[in-house]
Parts: structure tokens; sequence; C-alpha cells
């Protein structure tokens, strides 16, 4: 171990990476606390307390200090997520590579858990684009789930699939995001313990499972579709190298994202194709280690092939016409069961969803509203949460601090009310679940998987 117990020759394989000043970097891993941000749902308006904008993304704001977020009842709710500031430039690219905004989109978040750069496309597109989330790791899946849960869309379908499931609807995608798996020393300053992970040996086996990721989900991609590609790693082999492939082996152009120099990100250009990609160091931005490159498919891609729908189950009218009073602008929506639960994901994304369940590993599509009992409705936490619920058709109660607290611990709650039935459970006009109020107590139904376990500590957001 050397300097600040780096991995042994982990600086002195950077002497030579565009914009690294090794002083610079040593010091801001010895004497800079690593910044707390978080991103502010568009879609859900609070009042938080925030301080200093991220530059590159405008939802993105800086802390003074990194609270409890597990006892901040709107954390909950989703009208934040808390994310590291460098990550938020994919939003950046992505408004920047979007020329026409009426023409929907569809964009695939390829390695997508725990969830927020998928919450970060979400805000970035329109209820008329589709973004699909997948998850390689099947144990990561519910995780990715929960959080785009809170953030309420209905445009989204996460899968559970490997990237070569992809190559099986050929230009289906407009944007392609591949956040690969990679070395990690990005996080060095986060985690600590990423760096008993590093090697060079591991840094070559990542650049190699990089470029199988890469050209398994290339052929998903549309003609004049864009990739964007990014790393939390530092190393040449995993970024300028990895960019050069892409254009090299696909004929995939470069293209350059405008920045400004007070944000103190590094423009840098590949060797072989001068392709042009952006290195975050901390030190010189307020966040960790990132790559980021955009690159456009310039090859023809075969036109997926049309199926005619069929075998599809046949809905029952009486039963769509009881969700629907669940349901805000009812007949956007296009409504399906699985087993017993409803779900509803916008109407002008029913044929993308045929597509998808024909080819792919379908886990989640747009809301779960939940089960019918006779002509009532067992709501489902994803309705509670989402953005497209009637809240003139339930019962919503307003909670204090401590109740919430309580109700997010699925603990017994005491409300004066006389109110009977389903209600939201609400803390500062923001739902965090269902309870059901009986006539001599209140029965909880805030999902057990996601309840608080931790002790409180004595300061909040």
């Amino acid at each position: 171990m050397n300097e600040y117990n780096f991995p042994e020759n982990f600086l002195d394989s950077l002497n030579e990476e565009p914009g690294f000043d090794r002083e610079n970097f040593v010091a801001a891993h010895e004497n800079i606390i690593s910044p707390t941000s978080i991103r502010i749902n568009p879609f859900k308006e609070s009042i938080l307390k925030t301080n200093e904008q991220v530059p590159w993304c405008a939802e993105g704001y800086y802390l003074d200090s990194r609270p409890s977020f597990t006892f901040d009842p709107l954390f909950h709710s989703g009208c934040y997520y808390v994310q590291e500031a460098s990550s938020m430039f994919i939003d950046h690219i992505l408004k920047y590579t979007r020329t026409n905004k009426d023409e929907p989109i569809k964009v695939l978040d390829l390695c997508a858990a725990p969830g927020g750069k998928s919450t970060l496309i979400n805000s970035a597109i329109t209820s008329t684009d589709l973004l699909v989330s997948n998850e390689i790791i099947k144990t990561r899946v519910p995780v990715l789930c929960d959080n785009l849960n809170r953030w309420g869309t209905a445009n989204t379908i996460v899968s559970n699939n490997d990237p070569r499931d992809f190559s099986r609807i050929t230009g289906f995608f407009d944007t392609i995001l591949v956040d690969a798996p990679c070395s990690g020393s990005g996080m060095f300053r986060k985690d600590a313990a990423a760096m008993n992970e590093w090697s060079e040996a591991n840094v070559n086996l990542c650049r190699q499972r990089q470029e199988r990721i890469l050209a398994d989900v290339y052929p998903a991609l549309k003609e004049d579709g864009h990739l964007i590609y990014s790393t939390c790693s530092y190393s040449y082999q995993e970024n300028e190298e990895i960019v050069d492939w892409l254009c090299r082996e696909f004929n995939m152009e470069s293209v350059r994202i405008p920045i400004y120099k007070e944000w103190g990100i590094v423009e840098t250009v590949s060797p072989e194709h001068k392709a042009w990609g952006y290195r975050f160091y901390p030190g010189k931005v307020k966040g960790e280690g990132l790559f980021a490159a955009c690159l456009k498919k310039k090859q023809e891609t075969d036109e997926l092939p049309v199926f005619k729908t069929k075998g599809h189950q046949k809905l029952a009218l009486q039963e769509i016409e009881l969700i629907k009073q669940y349901i805000k602008e009812p007949d956007a929506y296009y409504y399906n069961k699985v087993n017993d639960d409803w779900l509803a994901i916008g109407r002008a994304h029913k044929e993308s969803l045929d597509t998808l369940q024909r080819h792919l590993y379908i886990k989640k599509s747009g809301v779960r509203i939940g089960k019918l009992m006779g002509n009532d409705l067992i709501p489902d936490h994803e309705l509670a949460l989402s953005l497209y619920i009637n809240k003139d058709k339930v019962l919503q109660t307003e909670l204090n601090i401590n109740q919430a607290i309580q109700f997010l611990r699925r603990d017994n709650i005491e409300i004066n009310t006389t109110d009977k039935g389903w209600s939201l459970m609400n803390f500062e006009g923001h739902a965090l679940g269902w309870a059901k109020l009986l006539p001599n107590r209140i029965n909880n139904y805030f999902p057990k998987e996601l309840r608080i376990l931790a002790n409180a500590p004595s300061s909040s957001l």
C-alpha cells in the first residue's frame, strides 16, 4: 500500500491518464469528505432543505451534511433520490441528444439496479416515452422495482435479462445507457473497501466483460440511436479504449457533449478514433470518479419483425371499469392482469409491452393497482405512490412526523378519526402507503420488506 492506502501500482497506473493530477487527486481523498447530493423528483412537489445546485443537473442538489434519509418520510414517498452528483451527468447527455421532444422515444437502462440512473432517465423523458430498466442479477431486481415505484410513473418496464437477450429486439431502442460493471476505482473515496478489489488483472477482466455486454446489446439500438457508456473507473482500458473499440468494431460516431470549464470536468479524446469522453476527478469536481461518453449508431439495423397480437387473456370489462375508478384520466391507460393483480401502463406503450413480453422476462410493467375482491379493491403499495391515483376516490389521512415514522416502522399508530376503510397515509401531502381504518384499530399495510428497522437518529433532513 502507498499514499492514502491506495492499492499497489494504482496511482502509477493513472499517471498518463488524461487530466490526472496526482497531488490534487491524493489530497481530495485524504482531506475532502465525499459530498452528499440528492436529486429531486420533478413529479412530486415538496419543500426540501437544499443548498447548492449540481451544475450539470437541474434537479440535483448538494446538502451541507448527510442526514438520516431512512427517517425522512419524504424519501420513502419518492420526493427525491439520494444520488452521487457525478453520475447525474447522464441527465445532461440525455437532454442534449434529445433533439426532437415531440417524437416519442424508447430508452434502455441495461444495468439499472439500484435505480438511480433509471429514476434520472424517467425524470428526463415524457409520459409518451418508454423506459425499460433491466437488471442482469435477479437478486438486485427488487430494489430496482422499489425505487421506480417511489418515483411513481407508469411509463417504465422492469426486466431481468442478460444483455444478449436484447439482440432479439433489433433496432427497438432510441437510446441505450450502459453503466457498465467496472473495477470501481471512482468510488474509492466513498467506499474504501472497494480498494481491496482493485487490481490490474481485474481491470482487464472488466474490460473484457464490458466489450461482451456492449456487443450483445448493440443490435437493439436503432440506426442513428445513441449509446451512452459510463463507468465509475479511472482506468484507460475501461474508458477511452472501450470507446475506440466501439468506433472500430461497429463504426460508431462520437458525439461531443458541451460542458462549461467551471464544471471541472476533463474532456478527453481517444487515441485511435478521436472520440470524445468526459472524466470526473474528485478535487476537480464536487463528486466522485466517473467516465462517460456518447456515441451514435451509423449502421443500418434490421427491422424488428411485426407480430400479430394473439393469445392474450380475455379481460373482464366489468372489472376494468371498477379498476378505472381509482385512476386519474383512466382512458389513457392499458389495463392487464397478471395472476390476480391488475396493472396499468400508458396506452401508447401497449404495443411495446407486447413485443417485450414476447422476447424478454418482464418483472414489472407500469403501475400495479391491486386485486379485486368482488366489487372492492385491495389496493397495492405501487398505487399509493403513483402519480395516477384518483385521490378523490380514496380516504386520505395526514400524519405528523412521529406518526409517519411509526407507520414506516409498521408499528401501531393512534389517530383520532371516525373514517373507515382503506386510507392513503400521507406526510406533507405525499402518500407513504395504505392503512385500513377500522372501528377499534388501524391495520398498517406498509410492506414488511420496506419497513424501517433501524433506531432513529437525533437529526433529520
